[in-house]
């Protein structure tokens, strides 16, 4: 069969399947692109050549990596779609997003455009000129933060390349970003390829189950455990582990924390749920990690902000992780039981018998935090402009199991973390893997795609908004009912928040005009992001007040067309706003300092750091 490299492509990714549970679905169900030079003549006549594989219009390429990500984790991993991108540029703006994907274990395929292979002109348009190595191009940025990459040269290296892309793509142990880069020249060279390249293949998702002596240590160490705690991280969502989760926290009594990425594996209202943990977390869920006598983690990393930093769990804290990846099982030097999170707890809950402990102190503690975000959501006057955490509260009387929210930087994360109330598995969407500015409205799209006909929120402040606003574009394009929610507060909030603590006095933090001083410290910035989405071509609408937004927030959720909620915030005093952080983070402070916040900043950060152990 006689076709150009990029037309082979094309057709052998519209025939690769994954199967898990007896379910198969495609594996790359459609194409992201933004066509110049180096991917137009290939890729882009391919995918009008091919007609099997649907395609996107994006306008960022990050962005465009964002959606494909915001795909594959709604559909836990089991379908991605590809990103093409000519030379240069267009291939050196995927990094960002493919970190994101590599960090957060979501599969993306990323195909940018190279220079020519056969080097008829050199250098070509774009080219990066190494004077010690003549095969290095841009595109070799991409290395490090893909799971798999590959430059294919000749027509025939396509095969191999392709099949280990697809590989990698499917395997959740290895899954992440995935790079063929795809010279300029060779898109477009024909080759007679042989028929079974195109033929539909099926890739298994495999569920391993725990190894014997493995399972049987760990029962011996939850039974010996008077003070267990569950973590729960992404990888129970990805294994559609909830229900195997909560028999075990049911048969057993042990209470759960979550993770950003785990949040929500049970409903909030679950008896065994205790909130989130960490610097972010909720105060039952941090005082149960302190004296903890074994902490079970469940498809999780253990980053700083889940340990704290290394300060949250006591020095001889044993760790038990059940993670399919061997990688993550031996964090925290723990007993380790490498196997699917599914199948990992359903043998666990049978090994463990009747085992059971009884541990109601944690119930008070919960009604306690669940009056705190009470306080937080409260609304005592609906005339007045409403606080960020007022927004979330109006938001959580509107929504139910089916609505999704989206968001992954600022001040938002830290607030949805401890009082969103999830009652869904699916509804909580918080990447804080890389915690990245502008994928809330890209991701937002992509999960539009994998779950048409739900309420899906896209959750920003103005900072972030700023960033990454361009495929409102593509929502409009598309006809997606996107829900945009933007925070005004005319600045880096968050940052503003951590540079004060810090010492750094929220400098460059606020989005206000110069003074003659200098400094940032004039009026707000003019700015009108809602005119903004307006332009690009949302309906905006303009709430003032809390009773105005309760009624722009229930307009916007049943809107079948792309819509914007723009909405000032004011800030919130320490008893109405949001709960301060219930465990430390390590972001270290300046050792010397002529300025006293900073002198005091670092005081505290002396005090905070003897705390902080190694796991061995």
């Amino acid at each position: 069969m006689r076709l150009t490299v990029a037309q082979a492509l094309v057709r052998f990714l519209a025939a690769q399947y994954t199967e898990r549970d007896g379910v198969r679905q495609r594996l790359i169900t459609a194409t992201w692109g933004i066509f110049g030079h180096g991917n137009v003549a290939g890729i882009g006549q391919a995918l009008v050549e091919e007609e099997g594989m649907p395609f996107h219009q994006g306008r960022n390429e990050q962005a465009m990596v964002h959606a494909a990500v915001g795909y594959a984790r709604q559909e836990n991993r089991l379908s991605a779609h590809a990103v093409t991108t000519s030379i240069g540029p267009g291939a050196t703006n995927l990094v960002t997003g493919a970190a994101l994907a590599t960090i957060n274990h979501l599969p993306v395929l990323l195909l940018p455009g190279d220079t020519f292979a056969g080097r008829p002109a050199d250098p070509v348009l774009q080219q990066l000129q190494v004077p010690y190595a003549g095969d290095v191009s841009v595109n070799d940025c991409l290395r490090p933060v893909s799971k798999y990459f590959d430059r294919v040269t000749r027509p025939e290296a396509l095969i191999p390349a392709a099949l280990a892309a697809a590989r990698v793509l499917a395997d959740p142990v290895e899954t992440g970003a995935v790079t063929l880069a795809l010279p300029q020249d060779v898109q477009a060279e024909a080759y007679d390829w042989p028929e079974g390249f195109f033929a539909e293949r099926i890739w298994p998702v495999r569920r391993p189950r725990p190894a014997t002596e493995e399972l049987d240590a760990a029962v011996r160490a939850v039974k010996a455990a008077k003070r267990p705690l569950v973590i729960a991280g992404g990888g129970v969502k990805h294994s559609r582990a909830e229900d195997a989760l909560r028999e075990l926290a049911e048969r057993t009594g042990l209470p759960v924390a979550s993770t950003q990425a785990g949040k929500g594996v049970l409903p909030y209202d679950h008896h065994c749920d205790v909130g989130g943990i960490g610097h972010t977390g909720t105060d039952t869920a941090n005082v149960l990690a302190r004296t903890a006598d074994l902490v079970i983690g469940v498809g999780t990393r253990f980053t700083d902000f889940t340990t704290a930093s290394g300060t949250l769990f006591r020095p001889d804290t044993p760790f038990l992780n059940l993670n399919i990846a061997a990688f993550d099982a031996h964090k925290q030097a723990a007993l380790p039981l490498v196997a699917d999170a599914r199948e990992g707890l359903a043998a666990l809950t049978e090994a463990l018998g009747g085992h059971r402990r009884s541990r109601a102190e944690w119930h008070r503690s919960k009604v306690a935090w669940q009056q705190r975000t009470d306080t937080a959501y409260a609304v005592p006057d609906e005339d007045a402009r409403p606080t960020q955490t007022q927004v979330l509260g109006v938001l959580d009387t509107l929504v139910d199991g089916s609505d999704i929210l989206i968001n992954a930087a600022g001040s938002l994360p830290g607030d949805l973390h401890k009082l969103w109330r999830t009652r869904s598995p699916d509804q909580y969407h918080v990447e804080y893997g890389y915690s990245c500015m502008g994928y809330e409205i890209p991701a937002a799209i992509g999960v539009l795609l994998a779950a048409p006909g739900r309420p899906v929120w896209a959750l920003v402040g103005d900072g972030t908004y700023l960033m990454n606003p361009t495929e409102i574009v593509t929502a409009v394009q598309e006809r997606l009912p996107l829900k945009l929610v933007i925070l005004q507060n005319h600045g880096y909030a968050s940052i503003g928040g951590l540079s004060e603590a810090v010492g750094a006095e929220r400098y460059g933090t606020d989005y206000r005009h110069r003074a003659d001083d200098g400094s940032f410290t004039g009026p707000p910035l003019p700015v009108d992001l809602g005119a903004n989405a307006a332009s690009l071509g949302m309906r905006v609408l303009r709430p003032r007040t809390v009773r105005d937004l309760r009624e722009a927030l229930a307009d916007a959720r049943t809107a079948t067309d792309p819509t914007c909620v723009y909405v000032e915030t004011e800030t919130a005093d320490s008893v109405s706003g949001p709960p301060p952080a219930q465990a430390w983070w390590d972001v270290p402070v300046a050792e010397t300092s002529t300025r006293p916040s900073a002198v005091k900043a670092r005081e505290e950060y002396d005090r905070h750091v003897t705390a902080r152990r190694r796991h061995l």
